[in-house]
């Protein structure tokens, strides 16, 4: 009985230790560790509702303006009306508009630039769950895990932060487990990951 008693111990231990392994490479959430390269180097920022961008048309003062971005997408300016400018980067949407004053002046040459950022809602990044301030902000090149953190004032005292899944909407919703606890409170770089646009995260609550 003893012997028996012995082996059925061992079993459970050698289950135990699998256990933790499988915590300590995946996490807590079950998803295998985000990569910790994420940029694509030949990124452009693509314009959505709510940024704004100031029109410079070279020689025409007149027509020449700073203007938001509709939430339909689309801009108004001088000779220019309802043209889509969602999901265009600064240097298609310029194309456009000299495309559209063509019709009113010879050879237009036309500069945009972004002055006021929020990008479309595809390349949003989104924090729900136990975030501080949940919300969503605008991607920017070399994103990281710590800036996201920052922005939304870190996590609640009730999170498990080292439970958090990332949602990769860029790669057909592909889940990825990543440590907030090891990069924010015990200082861990290797935790601090890059984002892609359009990511999620969900920070779940501690239940113990």
């Amino acid at each position: 009985m003893f012997v028996s008693l012995h082996k059925g111990l061992g079993v459970a231990v050698r289950w135990l230790v699998i256990g933790a392994l499988g915590v300590a490479v995946f996490g807590c959430s079950g998803n295998p560790p985000a990569p910790y390269s994420a940029a694509s180097p030949d990124y452009n920022y693509i314009i959505g509702p709510g940024d704004t961008v100031n029109i410079v048309v070279w020689r025409n003062p007149e027509l020449s303006m700073t203007v938001p971005v509709r939430p339909d997408g689309k801009i108004t300016a001088p000779l220019v009306e309802d043209l889509p400018a969602m999901g265009k980067d600064a240097t298609k949407l310029a194309r456009d508009i000299e495309e559209a004053l063509g019709k009113f002046i010879r050879d237009p040459v036309v500069t945009v630039i972004v002055t006021a950022f929020v990008g479309p809602y595809s390349e949003q990044i989104r924090v729900v769950g136990e975030a501080a301030k949940p919300q969503t902000l605008p991607y920017k090149q070399k994103m990281t895990l710590l800036d996201v953190m920052i922005a939304v004032g870190g996590i609640t005292e009730f999170a498990n932060g080292n439970g958090t899944t990332l949602l990769r909407t860029t790669e057909n919703n592909k889940q990825f487990s990543v440590r907030v606890n090891d990069l924010i409170k015990r200082g861990d770089v290797s935790a601090n990951v890059e984002m892609k646009p359009g990511d999620v995260l969900i920070i779940p609550r501690s239940w113990f």
